[in-house]
């Protein structure tokens, strides 16, 4: 054998190692990963891995549909609830780099009817406040029109405000994005799904949206609320309703939270990897800038010391023993999902489930922690 041929033959074992190593590296992940399926008795969970900036392992466990046992696939797409939060913000942040609003400004200014708390009606409520939960606002009115809120509509418009300071206190709120999609379609001309297809999905080639009429239904993953007292699953379809008449009837900077800025967000794990890589990467994937990095960065930078909150994207260092993290998480119909990076190292992970029994520890699902932990030992450590 000549030196040449020694080589080519040297990096063909190499290459076939190597293949043989990831296989026997997959193979025990999902074999740990199944066991935590098991324990929390998932109905279904998609995975995606990113290491290096790069996506290195995807994969799609248990079924999509319980009642036709049909198995979960890796194009298969989620609602996946309040991580949705980041596309608005992430629209917002390019509206702020656009010159046509201020993270300072006055949130009812923006909207376009008076958000005030009564309890301190000279304190100004600003678009920062309402992108970190910090606004004062409250749900308890609900969250699902701007009627709630707007003293023109609702005679208890002033229960949705808590009894402190605005900006002095973390208090998570759904409202306050439902808003922020207002603002996005006020500022920009273009409805807000729209919006957030044209500037962040379609720039990142990813196949996704809010719109249910605007994607394939047969990949839509049907969402299962638990039930621990007989342990049985029960689907939860009104996650994909159209709302075919809402918006038909639909009032550009009012009717916005039919799109549900706040949580209806529809996309698969693999593509919501992809976006993840973008804010690891400080706004930028593949060539492609979303935002600048100054925004992406004040995104990722906690404004409350209790949650570690920024501007829908939160610092979690209790995840992963001595790891810090960035990221979002949601639940909502029996489905939990979960985007977590670390933009320092590059690594990252996409976990989403349509149905667990769900325990909880220290307000963290402990599927989600215990799947992330797996991954992590798998993956990367």
């Amino acid at each position: 054998m000549t030196l040449k041929s020694f080589k080519y033959f040297f990096a063909f074992l190499l290459i076939v190692g190597l293949v043989v190593q990831s296989k026997a590296q997959n193979e025990k992940a999902e074999t740990d990963f199944q066991q935590i399926m098991e324990k929390f008795n998932a109905v279904g969970a998609a995975v995606a891995v990113v290491r290096d900036g790069k996506i290195i392992y995807t994969h799609a466990f248990g079924l999509k549909d319980l009642e036709n046992k049909k198995p979960l696939t890796d194009k298969d797409i989620f609602r996946i609830a309040s991580i949705s939060k980041s596309f608005s913000a992430t629209s917002i942040m390019q509206l702020v780099e656009a010159g046509k609003i201020s993270l300072e400004d006055d949130f009812g200014d923006l909207v376009g009817f008076k958000i005030r708390n009564p309890k301190f009606p000279d304190q100004k409520i600003t678009l920062k406040m309402a992108l970190s939960h910090t606004s004062s606002l409250n749900d308890s009115q609900g969250y699902l029109n701007l009627d709630v809120i707007n003293p023109d509509k609702n005679p208890n418009w002033a229960k949705c405000y808590n009894d402190y300071v605005p900006g002095s206190k973390f208090d998570y709120c759904n409202l306050n994005f439902n808003l922020i999609g207002t603002i996005i379609e006020k500022k920009s001309g273009e409805r807000f799904d729209n919006y957030v297809k044209k500037h962040v999905l379609k720039p990142l080639g990813l196949y996704a949206g809010y719109c249910v009429d605007s994607l394939d239904s047969t990949r839509f993953v049907n969402l299962y609320e638990y039930h621990a007292d007989t342990k049985t699953y029960t689907p939860s379809p009104t996650a994909y309703a159209p709302r075919r008449t809402e918006i038909a009837n639909y009032i550009m900077g009012y009717s916005t939270p039919v799109f549900s800025p706040t949580g209806g967000m529809k996309i698969s794990a693999n593509d919501l990897a992809k976006y993840m890589i973008m804010h690891m990467n400080y706004g930028t994937s593949k060539g492609v800038k979303i935002i600048t990095k100054k925004s992406a960065k004040k995104m990722q930078t906690a404004l409350t010391d209790d949650e570690g909150y920024g501007l829908a994207i939160r610092t979690a260092d209790h995840l992963i023993p001595g790891v810090k993290l960035k990221g979002h998480t949601g639940s909502a119909y029996g489905l939990f999902s979960t985007m977590f990076f670390n933009p320092k190292e590059k690594f990252g992970f996409v976990i989403i489930t349509n149905g667990i029994n769900a325990t909880y520890t220290d307000g963290f699902p402990d599927f989600s922690r215990a799947a992330i932990n797996s991954l992590y030992r798998a993956f990367i450590n």
